[in-house]
């Protein structure tokens, strides 16, 4: 009888040649693991800043009360930043995000303010309103084929324009307008969007002299301001959806190869549709916290926040081209922005340094993605 012969482990049987490992299960090292993080530039960077301002800077800038000045215009930014890089995983831009923080306060100034509405209603309608715009973006990208670059900076000015010519019309000229916070009312829907959060429990700290307080035994900071909550809230979900959920690989995988994407079944039109309305909610969400605690809203209003907040996600690790970012990056890119925003006032620097870190950070994030892309991928 014959004798059948068993394959030897790794060599077909037909050709005999050695069987190539899945690389997908090729074991990686942990230095590998940390550098296909998208954010290590941005982790690294937050890093260097500090270092630099606790050299550089005045100690009251690390104290609590200056560590909230910081975050407070870091997580206005952070909300469209975070918003941005969900869009350009996505394989898409919206330059219109400043333009619609002025326009959704018009419109929710305009609610409260003419129309009388109850503001948990007007915030709703803003929102609504907001998310409506954000789907004409997506679906003039999608149905002409269009660069969402060149539709979105339509929007920039067709927006601020509307903004500016709603507010004269609504105010008889002027392009503020106030009385929106007295309009608004007090209430917990109110505490929601405006104010700060803990005072109870800053108080008690104050009281212990965990923290710093006045003579009269008040805390010199009264809580975390509201704005840092939603900040923080809108990291931890975008980084879940992102890292844990379906709608998180839809993402990547419609920005990496949208035909592909296609054909392995993913709505690509409803995910990209989806995203626009995200970055225009989260426009109007800003708008929301920045006119409650204003009390006015004004044309001027998100004026170039659009770049900021791309800048942001680019200096967190998102690709240009689509399919690679992480939600947390943005969210170490916006602290970078206020620390150095902020910082320079409590060192000697003329302030308007910034300007000249905003091109260079942006320059600087972009060579170190694709350095650290092309180190782990081998590209040449």
């Amino acid at each position: 009888m014959a004798q059948i012969s068993q394959p030897i482990l790794g060599v077909s049987s037909a050709t005999s040649k050695p069987v190539a490992a899945d690389e997908r299960l090729r074991k990686t090292s942990f230095v590998t693991q940390v550098m296909r993080r998208p954010e290590l530039g941005a982790a690294a960077g937050l890093i260097l800043v500090t270092i630099f301002f606790l050299s550089t800077a005045d100690s009251s800038m690390f104290t609590l009360a200056g560590v909230m000045n910081i975050l407070s215009p870091a997580a206005q930014l952070g909300i469209l930043a975070i918003a941005a890089a969900l869009l350009m995983i996505g394989g898409e831009f919206d330059l219109s995000i400043g333009s619609m923080v002025a326009f959704a306060g018009l419109i929710f100034g305009t609610l409260i303010v003419l129309s009388g509405l109850p503001l948990l209603v007007a915030i709703a309608l803003t929102f609504v309103f907001a998310a409506l715009l954000g789907g004409i973006n997506g679906q003039i990208v999608i149905r002409t084929r269009l660069p969402s670059f060149i539709v979105t900076l339509a929007f920039l000015f067709i927006l601020r324009g509307l903004s500016l010519v709603g507010l004269k019309w609504v105010t008889g000229g002027s392009t503020q307008l106030r009385g929106i916070g007295d309009q608004a009312g007090e209430g917990l829907v109110r505490e929601l969007f405006s104010g700060v959060a803990f005072e109870g429990l800053f108080s008690w700290l104050a009281s212990h002299d965990v923290i710093a307080k006045f003579p009269n035994g008040a805390p010199t900071v009264t809580g975390v301001p509201i704005s840092i909550i939603w900040f923080i809230l809108f990291a931890a979900i975008a980084t879940w959806v992102l890292l844990r959920t379906r709608t998180g690989n839809w993402i990547f995988a419609s920005g990496g190869d949208a035909n592909a994407a296609r054909n392995s079944g993913v709505p690509v039109n409803r995910v990209k549709t989806g995203l626009f309305m995200l970055t225009a909610c989260a426009a109007a969400l800003v708008a929301i916290l920045t006119v409650l605690d204003a009390g006015s809203t004004d044309a001027r209003r998100g004026f170039q926040k659009e770049f900021e907040a791309i800048i942001a996600a680019v200096i967190g690790g998102c690709l240009l081209t689509g399919g690679y970012g992480s939600a947390i990056g943005a969210f170490f890119g916006a602290i970078i922005f206020g620390m150095v925003s902020i910082g320079l006032t409590y060192t000697r620097f003329d302030s308007d340094w910034f300007q000249v870190f905003l091109g260079g950070m942006l320059l600087l994030a972009v060579l170190f993605n694709n350095f650290i892309r092309k180190k782990v991928t081998g590209e040449r």
